[in-house]
């Protein structure tokens, strides 16, 4: 599978990993967190940004999503991932329980690669 532009590349915000204002602003919790990844096929929670707290948006830190998400529908790489992703099998979910449920299907839907444990048992 082909990961998509992460919102730390299309906003070119420099807090990844490595990243140019690490030592400014510190690592995003959007680019390190596992929990989402694959969400809408970004790495970490890059295409599910709008969920996880302590983003930056608009040159400032933001906070939780009830008090980020009014500015998060008005943001172009959301609005870029909605677009991209409601075709889609899975669609787009602007809620963390929606993006959840949505890596749930597709990682009971990917059969086990040959010769992992799981074919193995059957």
């Amino acid at each position: 599978m082909t990961l998509k532009t992460n919102c730390w590349e299309h906003k070119k915000c420099g807090r990844q990993p490595g990243g140019p204002r690490v030592q400014e602003l510190g690592v995003c919790p959007v680019s390190t967190n596992q929990e989402l990844s694959g969400a809408h096929g970004g790495k970490g929670a890059g295409r599910a940004c709008w969920v996880v707290a302590g983003s930056l948006c608009g040159g400032k830190i933001q906070g939780s999503y009830a008090q980020k998400l009014n500015n998060c529908w008005r943001c172009d790489f959301m609005v870029r991932v909605k677009q991209e992703e409601e075709p889609s099998n899975l669609g787009f979910s602007a809620t963390r329980l929606g993006i959840e449920r949505s890596l749930q299907k597709l990682n009971t839907s990917t059969p086990p690669a040959v010769g992992t444990s799981e074919t193995a048992r059957h």
